[in-house]
């Protein structure tokens, strides 16, 4: 298999999601074995910004963040754990370069399209290892590693170690295992 072959290839390390509660708020997200994922997102999953603010728009409908980046940020002294920063899938074998919008992530029987960069907000003040005090300094460790939006291409169900596959500009880089 090509080096670039791999470069595409990962697997879900972990799903997230949180359902609405009163008076909490998202962060951070439970790990589930497994999800579905509908048009609108990850089923059973509430964001109160992309709801309330954003109206729930369809280019926020699931977070990506790759554990690799989880483990560089634990290397800098910010013990952050999956599910943390609020994202849905956690990947593993995958860049957080390889992220980028247009790139199409199949993963289980789900379709995404990677649509946007998620901005870090203050409600990573919230996580217990950051506070008020070091929130300022936690945004600006997270600008250009918050995770990645994408949109539903396809809906499909989707299991902690599924594989994954990028697809740059609508053709597959590697075969479906």
């Amino acid at each position: 298999m090509a080096a670039e072959d791999r470069a595409r290839r990962g697997r879900v390390k972990a799903l997230h999601r949180k359902a609405e509660v009163r008076g909490e708020h998202g962060l951070p997200k439970p790990e589930v074995a497994e999800v579905t994922v509908d048009r609108a997102g990850i089923v059973g999953d509430f964001n109160r910004y992309r709801h309330e603010e954003r109206r729930d728009d369809p280019d926020m409908a699931v977070l990506l963040i790759p554990q690799e980046t989880l483990d560089e940020l634990n290397r800098e002294g910010w013990p952050v754990r999956s599910g943390d920063l609020g994202e849905n899938i956690t990947t593993e074998g995958l860049s957080y370069a390889a992220f980028q919008p247009g790139t199409r992530v199949r993963v289980g029987g789900a379709l995404l399209e990677v649509s946007k960069a998620c901005v870090p907000c203050d409600n990573l003040h919230l996580l217990p290892y950051v506070g008020r005090q070091r929130g300022p300094e936690f945004l600006k460790t997270m600008l250009g590693r918050r995770g990645w939006f994408a949109r539903v291409l396809r809906e499909g169900r989707v299991h902690t170690t599924d594989p994954i596959e990028l697809e740059v500009g609508g053709s597959a880089r590697a075969t479906s295992p």
